[in-house]
């Protein structure tokens, strides 16, 4: 991961025909996404990300093989929210997840700032986790997953990029 600073129309010329895949995982329901997602895939790099926004279009035009779609859409984001979505379930029936919390929560990403990942933390286990985080984060991680696992076949991941460069014109 890559933090880019000051990120204008110029970067992008370079990053986007450079990238292999192109995470868009903004919560089904927000339309985070834009038209970024949809330079990538012109550009050949892989979608993961979840069903909302262009997502949705890039999913119609490349088909469902050939995008690594996750997590709740925004029907099961209202479900969640309407049956009083509680973040912790998630995080005590999912040793993973657990896992990933305790390990942020270890200050082992920054030791010289030990607070700094608090206000992430204070979200998604005492604030409601807006966002449902939680409850996707499985699906995520399966996803990625497949993503490993498909990657290693240059073949297949290079029909698949394909495929998108040509579905997407």
């Amino acid at each position: 991961v890559v933090f880019l600073p000051n990120y204008r129309v110029s970067l992008a010329e370079r990053i986007m025909p450079a990238a292999e895949i192109s995470q868009q995982i903004s919560t089904a329901g927000t339309e985070a996404s834009g038209t970024g997602n949809m330079k990538f895939a012109l550009n050949g790099a892989l979608t993961v990300g979840t069903l909302d926004g262009a997502n949705i279009e890039i999913k119609s035009a490349v088909g469902a093989e050939n995008i690594y779609i996750f997590g709740n859409d925004a029907e099961g984001i209202r479900k969640l929210r309407a049956h009083a979505y509680n973040p912790m379930d998630y995080l005590n029936r999912d040793e993973d997840l657990k896992a990933v919390i305790d390990f942020i929560a270890s200050n082992a990403l920054n030791p010289a700032q030990p607070e700094l990942y608090l206000p992430i933390l204070q979200e998604l286990t005492e604030y409601g986790d807006r966002y449902c985080l939680m409850a996707d984060f499985h699906s995520y991680a399966d996803s990625m997953a497949l993503v490993s696992k498909e990657y290693a076949s240059e073949a297949l991941w290079n029909k698949k990029s394909i495929i998108n460069v040509a579905n997407m014109g």
